[in-house]
This record gives C-alpha cells, sequence and structure tokens, in this order.
C-alpha cells in the first residue's frame, strides 16, 4: 500500500513538472516579440563590435629548461670542500632551490623584470622605447593632452626632474600591472610537460613580438647569472688565493737563491749564514707548494661544479611575423550575440513570472 502511495506522488510531482514547464514554454510563446527584440539587439550589438574591436596579436615562446644540478658523491668532494671552508669558500650546493617551479613564472611578471624590459629600446626603431610604443598602442598620451599635459614632458630615455619623478614611477607601475592582467601569460602547456610557454597578447604586433623576445632574454638572462652567481664568487675567490700562494711560493724560491748567491766563499765554520735563511725559504717554498697543489684541484673543481651548476635553456619556437591574430569573425559574433541575449531574456522573463506568482499568494 506504502509502495503504491509513494508511486502515485511521484507520478503526481513528474506531472506538475511537466505542466509547469509547459506553461513556462507557453508563457514564452506569448512573449515572443520580447524575445525576438533581445536577440536582434543583441545580434546587432555583438556584429558592432566584432567590426570595431580590434584585432589581438599573439607572440608565442616556448623553451626547455634544465636547471642544472650539484651531484656531489662524498669522498673527495667533502675533502676538497673542507680544505675549500678553511680559506673561506663554499663548495657545497650553490644554485639551491631557487626559481624552481612557479617561482620562475613569478620572475616573469615580477615588476623589475617587465619594467627592465620597457625601457629597452625596439628593435625596429631604436628611437623608441618599449614602453612608448605601449603608450602610443594604447593612446595614453592623447589622453595627457586632455588632462595632465604637464605628463608629456617625462621622456623615459632620460632622467626626469625631481618634481615628476613620483609621477614616472606611477606610469610604469600603471603599465607592469596592465601587462600582467591582460597581455602576459607564463605557464606550462600541461603540468607534465617540461616546456615552458611565454605569450604576449596586444593590439600592436612590433609591440607584441619584441615585448615578448626581450622579456624572455632578459628574464632568462638574470636567471642564468643568479643560478651560477655563487660558484662563479667561488671561482673568483679560489683563483686570487691561488695567485697569491704562487707568488710567496715562487718569493721563497728566489729568496734561497739570493741567499746562496750573496755567500759565494762562505767560510765553512759560519755555514749558518746560508744555511738558516736557505732552509728557511725552501721549507716556506715546500708548504706553499703542497698548499698551492690543494688550491689548484679546488679550483678546478669549482669550474666543474659551474659546469653543471650553469642551467640549459634551449628555444623550441619564437615568434615570428606574421603573429597569429585572435579577432572573433562578424558573423560568428552575431550568432553568438543573438543566442545569448534570447537565452538571457527568456531567463529574465521567467524568473520575474515565478517572482509574481510567489508574491501573489
Amino acid at each position: 500500500m506504502e509502495n503504491k502511495t509513494l508511486q502515485t506522488r511521484e507520478e503526481l510531482s513528474l506531472k506538475q513538472l511537466i505542466l509547469k514547464v509547459k506553461g513556462w514554454f507557453t508563457y514564452l510563446l506569448l512573449k515572443w516579440y520580447i524575445l525576438v527584440m533581445a536577440i536582434i539587439l543583441g545580434a546587432v550589438a555583438s556584429f558592432f563590435y566584432a567590426k570595431s574591436r580590434k584585432p589581438i596579436y599573439k607572440a608565442s615562446t616556448t623553451f626547455v629548461l634544465e636547471a642544472g644540478g650539484n651531484n656531489n658523491n662524498g669522498g673527495g668532494m667533502s675533502q676538497m670542500a673542507g680544505l675549500a671552508a678553511l680559506a673561506g669558500i663554499d663548495l657545497g650546493n650553490t644554485g639551491g632551490g631557487i626559481f624552481q617551479g612557479d617561482n620562475l613564472f613569478e620572475l616573469y611578471k615580477s615588476r623589475k623584470m617587465i619594467e627592465a624590459v620597457l625601457l629597452e629600446r625596439s628593435s625596429s626603431d631604436s628611437t623608441k622605447l618599449l614602453v612608448d610604443r605601449y603608450l602610443e598602442m594604447e593612446k595614453i598620451r592623447d589622453k595627457w593632452k586632455e588632462k595632465k599635459k604637464e605628463l608629456l614632458q617625462i621622456d623615459f630615455a632620460k632622467k626626469v626632474p625631481d618634481h615628476l619623478q613620483r609621477q614616472r614611477d606611477s606610469i610604469l607601475q600603471t603599465i607592469v600591472k596592465d601587462i600582467n592582467k591582460n597581455k602576459l601569460t607564463v605557464g606550462k602547456n600541461d603540468k607534465k610537460s617540461a616546456i615552458i610557454k611565454v605569450d604576449v597578447k596586444s593590439t600592436d604586433e612590433i609591440f607584441s613580438k619584441e615585448f615578448n623576445e626581450s622579456l624572455v632574454a632578459q628574464v632568462n638572462d638574470f636567471y642564468i647569472k643568479t643560478k651560477t652567481k655563487k660558484s662563479l664568487d667561488n671561482i673568483e675567490i679560489l683563483q686570487r688565493k691561488t695567485d697569491s700562494v704562487r707568488a710567496v711560493m715562487n718569493g721563497s724560491i728566489s729568496s734561497a737563491a739570493v741567499a746562496i748567491d750573496a755567500t759565494p766563499n762562505l767560510n765553512p765554520t759560519r755555514q749558518a749564514q746560508r744555511l738558516v735563511p736557505t732552509q728557511r725559504s725552501q721549507f716556506s717554498a715546500e708548504t706553499n707548494k703542497a698548499i698551492l697543489g690543494q688550491l689548484i684541484q679546488n679550483l678546478e673543481m669549482a669550474k666543474m661544479n659551474l659546469m653543471k651548476e650553469a642551467p640549459l635553456i634551449q628555444k623550441v619556437d619564437e615568434p615570428v611575423l606574421p603573429l597569429e591574430v585572435d579577432k572573433i569573425g562578424k558573423i560568428r559574433a552575431t550568432l553568438i550575440g543573438g543566442i545569448l541575449a534570447g537565452l538571457l531574456a527568456a531567463v529574465f522573463l521567467l524568473f520575474r513570472k515565478i517572482f509574481k506568482n510567489i508574491m501573489a499568494k
């Protein structure tokens, strides 16, 4: 009995739902003129938007990054690291975990990197900076002419007066934010891929290409220098100490020879005058020779360490003209705009009807 009652309720609920949907459909048919008007307005608005919208040029660079590493295997390397530590030198992991994963993507979006690129010369027109191309592309100077004429005095290629320095920095910060939000995309094609992709989109084809190329070059150069800086510093310190010990050793050898030359016919009872300075110089030379051998060994190991630390960056694709154009077709835009406008109008009419029914109860 209970099963029959439950089945009857389900049939009634389904019947009520079908009747409601049918009622909504009938209501929309009665309001066909509103729907047609919305479709026409949406289609017309989308057509003119697609017609007036400037084409977006996308410049893409893809590259493979092998970060490099330091696979030290105990033993000899540990001994050399200990000896080097006595000289104030670190032969341990010099690269660390910097710029791994998402950290590298954040480096591309950093204010320092983007500002440095904006202040570079345009490769197609050396009289302009890339920031000048951006200002022309966005017609920002035209806006300054109307509202802030004092900003027209700012020349990003030269040092600006002190009273305009704050405005100059503010303009650059605003441009960096816009580029990060609307024009720059950095990431991987997928999570498992090792290929990094950098996209720059703008309405200026030349700006997209040049900004993309300059940003990739700037960031990758900074990345390589930062990853290898500690190893280079170690090599410089080791080279300086090696040269210093070699000079002291050569000086000791010379001192021994001078002591012998200074006493050619020495009285046998006065041998101390020759033996003491000679042996002292020879001992100093032997000591420095041993130190020099270890330093040279550490120096060569540091150079090998640098080769292992240096990351490998190999470009796969880079932007070439003509760039890929992202522009929606007029017919496609008209159809999509009309359909979306019709759906929005239908949803609005149904919600209004439901609201009226609720308020009438």
